[in-house]
């Protein structure tokens, strides 16, 4: 750690100390836990090796609620690259100035948030609990962090949103840098324009939002489309000069454990064909080497040796990308680690560059004219080449020398259902017997690798128990027949799995079920998002890829059944859900099928879509009297 203290200082004489501004009275009403914000200030400045930055924040304690929120100060930061320094810490109680700086003990501790998913990233928090505050008063602080990037010291970003989802009467930034290095500016829904002073060798921008009306926040958005609108900063305009940081910490030219080694060549002498050594290396990478990200330090940014991970017999995704790229690359496949993000990689697409915007590494792999895109911290993925299915990240950025552009990775288009669930009731021949249910469940492509993993994750008992109750709700008194039972077939990556059944008699004539039978459609209509359409701006993100199939079929019946006259088909420019139904003497089948289409609703189709979404809900679920017998009533 290079400093792990919250330090007490005086600000720098290049920091502007502003008057608090007052709040616009129309947005009182909207003001969230008791706390009125004044001021968001962030001033920065260039230092040889990395940036000072100093955050200025004030705030009103307007009622009782805002003082458990507001009374305590509290934030993070990585002391492998940050001293931070408070300058001053106020209360202003009627205009009087209460210095609580001098008396302030901070308690700085380690919160790894998902240490039970093997992620440590080493960052602190550091608190404080301000003494006798007041409903009324206003808490006044700053701080100045001097950061030392550990990677691309000379490369600056910044994202700052020009109005909250609360009321502030002042959000404002500035930015002193050289003059001869013009900062590259993109604007996201704002016409917020920076005021720019040069004043010698120095260039200033300074943007300043005041009183700006409160963003609602919205669900269910793109990655790609900001919450609020947005202005960020970034020191170069092209990706290249990323790469250019991070390449010399992948250097694919290491030497492999001879063991290790051994088992590529092992693989390059089974099988001849690129495509099928590219799969056996990413199953030995994924499944011999566990996933644990010790991201603290160099480690948040510089991959562990492929020597070193392999010896220790695990690695994060930097560590597991470099060596499986690097074992591809012995095996004759072209392959480079390729920068992401797990959760907003689509809007890379559309960002300032910037090192900032990752936060995962995966692997490039090019046959031919054909890319593939692994990520090496999956575990037990199938398919071969011809059906492995890409990270649905968005965008990457391949770190290769000299030609560096963010790409896309393409989503493989779903030609038949991933999840086929297929469930067959036997109604008893005789009175006394029992119904019996036999659910045949296929899962193929992405629904089969998490199908995989659930069922090396979990006990079979307690998946078995999770599929007895969903069959109770619908069923009460349904019994298991017999163990689950399992296929996987991972080179097909198809996974099958087959529940056995039976309801005995009594529960089948308990309040008459089976004059009133449901059959009912799990195609993963609960899984669209069902947003507040009022006032929306942003478009609604449908997920990635879904297509479903549920299957019931009814035999031993008593009579000819068939399904509506209407049709129940719901067909949109984003998701499509048909049913069909096909009937015999003693048989009734109806299969559901649901795909999504685009990846987003706009917002101006919101309201047509939770339409069509409702009939959805309401064609997916049929009930019938399977009791009615044709010869009774004749």
């Amino acid at each position: 750690m290079a400093d792990a203290e919250i330090h007490k200082g005086a600000a720098g004489g290049w920091i502007d100390r502003i008057e608090l501004p007052k709040p616009d009275p129309r947005f009182d009403s909207q003001i969230k836990s008791g706390i009125s914000n004044l001021v968001s200030e962030y001033q920065i400045r260039q230092r040889p090796d990395g940036v000072e930055a100093f955050d200025h924040y004030a705030y009103r304690i307007v009622d009782r609620t805002g003082l458990e929120r507001g009374a305590a100060i509290n934030f993070e930061f990585d002391p492998a690259t940050s001293q931070v320094t408070m300058n001053w810490l106020n209360i202003i109680r009627d205009g009087v100035v209460i210095e609580r700086l001098p008396g302030a003990s901070f308690d700085v501790f380690r919160r790894e948030k998902d240490a039970e998913k093997g992620l440590f990233d080493g960052w602190l928090t550091a608190y404080v609990n301000v003494d006798d505050v007041r409903v009324g008063d206003i808490i006044d602080y700053g701080k100045t962090t001097v950061r030392t990037p550990i990677v691309g010291a000379d490369l600056f970003f910044r994202s700052v949103a020009v109005a909250w989802g609360e009321p502030i009467a002042l959000i404002r930034e500035k930015i002193t840098w050289p003059a001869n290095q013009p900062l590259n500016i993109r604007q996201v829904r704002t016409d917020i324009q920076p005021d720019i002073r040069t004043e010698g060798a120095s260039k200033t921008y300074t943007w300043q939002s005041i009183n700006p009306a409160p963003v609602k926040a919205e669900e269910n958005l793109p990655a790609d489309f900001l919450t609020y609108p947005t202005v960020q900063v970034s020191s170069t305009n092209k990706w290249q000069d990323v790469v250019d940081a991070m390449l010399p910490y992948y250097r694919l030219d290491q030497e492999l454990p001879p063991a290790f080694a051994s088992k590529l060549d092992d693989i390059a002498a089974r099988y001849a064909k690129p495509e099928d050594r590219m799969i056996e290396a990413m199953r030995l990478v994924q499944d011999t080497i566990r996933y644990v990200s010790l991201s603290m330090g160099r480690g948040s940014y510089i991959p562990r040796s492929p020597s070193t991970v392999i010896a220790s017999g695990f690695g994060d995704c930097k560590d597991k990308a470099l060596l499986l790229a690097s074992s591809l690359r012995r095996l004759g496949v072209q392959a480079d680690p390729a920068l992401t993000d797990l959760d907003d990689g689509l809007a890379l697409g559309d960002m300032l560059p910037t090192i900032r915007a990752f936060d995962h590494v995966i692997v490039k792999a090019s046959i031919g004219s054909q890319a593939y895109w692994i990520d090496a911290t999956n575990y037990l993925q199938g398919g071969r080449a011809e059906n492995l299915v890409p990270p649905d990240y968005g965008f990457a950025l391949p770190i290769v020398a000299g030609a560096a552009r963010m790409e896309r990775i393409e989503r493989r288009e779903l030609f038949q259902p991933t999840t086929f669930v297929s469930e067959a009731f036997d109604f008893p021949k005789s009175k006394g017997e029992p119904l019996k249910l036999t659910v045949s469940t296929t899962y193929r492509d992405a629904d089969a690798d998490s199908m995989r993993y659930r069922l090396v994750s979990q006990s079979a008992t307690k998946l078995a128990d999770d599929y007895l109750q969903y069959y109770n709700r619908q069923y009460p008194g349904m019994a298991s027949l017999a163990p689950l039972s399992t296929r996987d077939d991972r080179d097909g990556n198809v996974v099958t799995t087959v529940e056995a059944y039976e309801l005995p008699a009594d529960a089948l004539d308990e309040d008459d079920l089976a004059k009133n039978f449901p059959l009912k459609a799990d195609v993963g209509i609960s899984n669209l998002p069902e947003p507040d359409m009022v006032g929306r701006i942003g478009p609604v993100w449908l997920g990635t890829p879904m297509f479903k199939r549920h299957q019931c079929i009814v035999r031993n019946l008593k009579a000819e059944f068939v399904g509506p006259e209407k049709s129940d088909d719901v067909i949109t420019p984003y998701v499509a859900f048909k049913a069909r139904w096909s009937s015999a003497p003693t048989e009734f089948q109806v299969d559901w099928f649901l795909k999504t289409i685009g990846d987003r609703v706009p917002a101006k189709d919101i309201g047509s879509y939770l339409k069509s979404r409702r009939k959805m809900v309401d064609n997916s679920s049929w009930s019938y009297n399977f009791a009615y017998a044709e010869a009774e009533a004749n």
